[in-house]
């Protein structure tokens, strides 16, 4: 599983779940009331310890200080929005992106900046639920709304462009994606310069559609591997060698190994990435279960099976406890298990059938003399 680094807007809560370029977080804040960044971490603190839930204490505590329709409650309803996503409650943070969206649109106006921020992050949020003709519909509102208010080479209009080079590479449509993570790196290039991790982004998106057009084209899969080591450089200079970012684009490489068949460098590879996040993230995050899941893949290729096994194993607890028992990543996982049992019992049947020939054989010559 490759991490494509998604972009949100800037007044949301940083999201190095889903491997991001900038963690900046700029919020409009109340006389005497927290920003949302200070606020949601009060929140987290709150959560970890009581049984209320994260929204409606974020909320009410706003609601209590300002009108509910006031920028400063939507600003915390859409950090909320965020939070949920990061936590994958993708139904509830859905609600809390409509919210502030709706009532955007009747003070701001459709295009206005604010609102058209939300409609950002509404349309990650979808593409993260697999709906991504709705997704597709947000980043294109998004991006010809920031073409007219901000310009073709404002940084939220390339973040937008990035974004939808991440969603035509899930519909396959690897020509456009080509077209929009180009834009986005030229932009990028020139108005933040070679090595800041917005550009550093695009070019490990890069990397991965060079990776999916390299299983037609070998010569692909090299360009794929300078683009990996032009963002891993970076992101080690820019945020240093455990920064999730850094990780996401060492995982990359990895994969990228295996399909060269370097398979010795794709495990260090892997290491250090499963090394990191769980130093980084916990052992339970799905970055880090996601690398556990590449592990075992790779130890499957080569044959050891047990180590495989032991990899799904742990990814599949995981994911099970994170997603749930019917989302897409643990069912796939259940089915790479069942796979790997089946590939279990041929390989003791094949062993058998050598053995007993073999057995045979050398019986009969013994018995020859």
């Amino acid at each position: 599983m490759a991490f494509h680094q998604e972009q949100i807007a800037a007044f949301s809560l940083s999201r190095d779940t889903q491997g991001l370029n900038d963690g900046s977080l700029e919020l409009s804040e109340g006389q005497g009331i927290p920003s949302g960044d200070s606020l949601s971490s009060v929140i987290l603190e709150f959560d970890n310890d009581s049984n209320s839930t994260t929204s409606s204490l974020g909320v009410s505590d706003f609601e209590r200080a300002f009108w509910p329709h006031h920028t400063s409650t939507l600003d915390t309803v859409k950090n909320l929005g965020s939070l949920d996503a990061d936590l994958g409650k993708l139904d509830e943070a859905e609600e809390m992106f409509q919210r502030p969206l709706e009532e955007n649109e009747k003070a701001l106006g459709r295009d206005h900046t604010t609102t058209l921020d939300t409609v950002n992050n509404l349309g990650t949020l979808y593409k993260t639920q697999g709906k991504l003709g709705e997704a597709e519909k947000m980043y294109q509102r998004v991006l010809q709304g920031y073409e007219k208010a901000l310009g073709a080479e404002h940084t939220s209009t390339l973040s937008t462009v990035n974004n939808l080079g991440n969603l035509y590479m899930d519909l396959g449509r690897l020509e456009e994606a080509e077209k929009m993570y180009q834009r986005a790196l030229h932009g990028y290039e020139k108005a933040l310069g070679a090595e800041h991790t917005s550009t550093l982004g695009t070019v490990n998106n890069l990397g991965n559609l060079y990776v999916e057009l390299g299983r037609l084209d070998i010569g692909r899969l090299n360009r794929a591997e300078k683009m990996y080591q032009r963002a891993l450089q970076g992101y080690k200079k820019a945020l240093g060698a455990k920064h999730t970012s850094t990780l996401g684009t060492v995982n990359n490489l990895g994969a990228l190994y295996v399909d060269l068949g370097r398979f010795n460098k794709a495990e260090k590879m892997y290491q250090w990435a499963l090394q990191g996040y769980e130093k980084a993230l916990g052992a339970e995050h799905t970055s880090t279960l996601d690398t556990v899941n590449n592990l075992g893949s790779l130890y499957r290729k080569l044959g050891r099976l047990e180590e495989a096994e032991k990899m799904y194993q742990r990814a599949l607890q995981g994911k099970e406890k994170a997603w749930g028992p019917e989302h897409t990543s643990t069912l796939n996982l259940r089915d790479r298990l069942a796979a790997l049992d089946r590939e279990r019992d041929q390989s003791n049947a094949l062993s058998e059938r050598v053995l007993v020939p073999e057995h045979t054989r050398l019986q009969t010559i013994v018995e020859s003399y």
